[in-house]
């Protein structure tokens, strides 16, 4: 994705485009090189916790591949029964990352490499079959790992809040509500829910510039 041609596609969006030149360059950046089968744990560590939590939890578990960045799914397979528990997560984690480690094992869980080659779609409806993976969860990895340029989380609260205060509603708009303004967008929708984060980041900070009459 081209950060200057979203910029400038954004730009011209009588709603967004505003929102576009108070928060200024864009910044979004995936994570290079990780695969989904990591990120998709990582996921499972951080849901409905604290980030440094999740991060305790997560650096335990790298503890057990002392000579990997990440434990491989056959590592996550071959620790002993309790060790996912003394890491810290919690039941239905466990449960979660036992399943995600199984089926990326199996071939399931496609490689970085191979996710190049599905659609944005087919890796949704493949991932979200994953024990405690939703629709977000995968959303999240298309962005943030897989650098997918054409990604509008409309379930997300951010987005829809960023959205809101962009627009200068009084109620924040309905995922299939948002899903159709969306559209305009495209192909820099990835873009665009970075610009809307932005935006209910700088409210929560009391530096959002409300717009003016639209």
């Amino acid at each position: 994705m081209s950060a200057r041609a979203a910029r400038q596609h954004l730009l011209a969006d009588p709603v967004l485009g505003p929102v576009v030149e108070q928060v200024g360059a864009m910044a979004l950046k995936p994570v290079k090189g990780r695969e989904p089968y990591e990120a998709l744990v990582r996921a499972i560590a951080h849901q409905q916790v604290h980030g440094k939590a999740a991060e305790a939890m997560l650096n335990r578990l790298i503890a057990h591949a002392p000579h990997e960045p990440f434990p491989t799914p056959v590592q996550v397979l071959a620790m002993p029964e309790g060790a996912l528990r003394a890491c810290g997560f919690s039941g239905a984690k466990q449960a979660a990352i036992l399943d995600i480690a199984h089926k990326s094992a199996a071939g399931w869980v496609p490689t970085r490499r191979a996710a190049a080659r599905m659609s944005d779609e087919a890796l949704i409806e493949r991932l979200v079959a994953l024990r405690g993976v939703g629709r977000w969860t995968v959303e999240m990895l298309l962005i943030f790992t897989l650098g997918r340029p054409d990604i509008l989380p409309v379930d997300d609260f951010g987005v829809r809040e960023g959205y809101r205060l962009a627009a200068g509603l009084a109620a924040q708009p309905k995922p299939k509500e948002l899903a159709a303004i969306g559209e305009r967008w495209a192909p820099f929708r990835s873009a665009a829910s970075w610009y809307l984060w932005r935006a209910a980041d700088l409210n929560k900070a009391g530096r959002f510039r409300a717009p003016a009459a639209i």
